[in-house]
């Protein structure tokens, strides 16, 4: 993954890592920094994002505003009137490069959102409460603050079809982490009663939708005509789906299996394997394993839930694929099959 990125971002020549850097080093972040250092010693998880947001060795972080330089370039300019627009570099025009900072930034942005913790259900190792309640503050400020910047640049981008594609997106994200945290099981919440059908309707509001709508807005900002923004708007739909479906299987198809991976029992393999078991089989399987975490996790392996979220990762892989057909061959369109090679490929 890692090589596969490198590769992607020499293509564009833009290290994505420069996306989050330049709003980092900003006065009003470096300030924030500051004091989400009070937080050293504490389980707060905005410590985690913040590292993450420097340090992320897996790349993960600025994948997205990859994929929409990467499918500007392999677009290319349009037959449409560009006047307008400033010169390109490295084929990919300015108003396109700063579509791929804003949605780094609104996906960081909900990132640190998402490190917001339940007050309620502290321990005291988690950290003094005065701590994790300035924890709470600094995490609302701080992703109020970058998603407010990623508005500024996308409304400075004067195209009403982007800002309505881009402000959907985050009102798809809100949707979709909203129904994330509504459980309805009365198993102390511990898995909710979905199919899969609904798990991909919820994961592309949480996961795809932001990507999907910024790789269309990529197209329009270029004046590609519809079909070329709905091939762009497949991919970006296909490819983060199959992204997601491959980090729900790590745990899964780790080959080492000396550490045992936490898992989500609402993630792809364990709601493909309730589907085959049927609910209240899993709900007994849950209730005997509470007791050895590793037991539930090795029952789950056994089953066809792991092989069907394999499968379901392929499919969407080759829907992202067929979506790639229609552009002309290019070492960025071959960047961006690689990137689905690289969610596609398992042990």
């Amino acid at each position: 993954w890692s090589q596969v990125v490198s590769e992607a971002e020499k293509i564009v020549g833009y290290p994505t890592s420069f996306m989050s850097l330049r709003c980092l080093l900003s006065d009003e972040l470096s300030n924030i920094a500051m004091q989400v250092r009070k937080l050293v010693g504490t389980k707060h998880p905005l410590l985690d994002t913040a590292r993450g947001f420097v340090y992320d060795s897996r790349n993960n972080l600025q994948m997205r505003g990859l994929v929409v330089l990467l499918i500007s370039k392999a677009a290319g300019p349009s037959t449409a009137e560009l006047s307008f627009q400033h010169e390109m570099v490295s084929g990919i025009y300015s108003s396109q490069r700063s579509l791929a900072e804003i949605t780094e930034l609104i996906h960081t942005a909900f990132l640190v959102h998402r490190g917001i913790v339940n007050i309620g259900e502290l321990k005291t190792c988690d950290g003094p409460l005065k701590d994790m309640q300035f924890g709470n503050k600094m995490a609302v400020l701080s992703g109020d603050f970058l998603l407010a910047n990623a508005c500024t640049s996308l409304a400075q981008l004067q195209n009403t079809k982007v800002v309505e594609l881009i402000s959907g997106a985050i009102g798809d994200l809100v949707q979709g982490i909203y129904y994330e945290n509504s459980k309805s099981s009365e198993e102390n919440c511990l898995t909710d009663d979905i199919g899969i059908s609904r798990w991909k309707e919820q994961i592309f509001l949480s996961h795809s939708a932001l990507l999907a709508k910024s790789c269309q807005a990529a197209m329009e900002l270029a004046k590609h005509s519809a079909e070329i923004q709905d091939m762009a708007f497949q991919y970006g739909k296909h490819m983060s789906m199959s992204h997601k479906l491959h980090s729900d299987l790590q745990p899964f198809v780790k080959e080492s299996s000396s550490d045992t991976m936490a898992f989500s029992l609402n993630s792809a393999p364990a709601i493909l394997h309730q589907e085959f078991r049927g609910r209240e089989a899993w709900l007994k399987q849950i209730r005997e394993c509470a007791s050895v975490f590793q037991q539930l996790q090795e029952a789950i392996k056994a089953g066809k839930g792991v092989t069907s979220a394999i499968d379901l990762c392929r499919c969407h892989g080759n829907r992202a694929l067929a979506a790639l057909e229609r552009f002309s061959p290019s070492e960025a369109r071959d960047a961006l099959a690689n990137i689905v090679y690289a969610v596609t490929r398992f042990p």
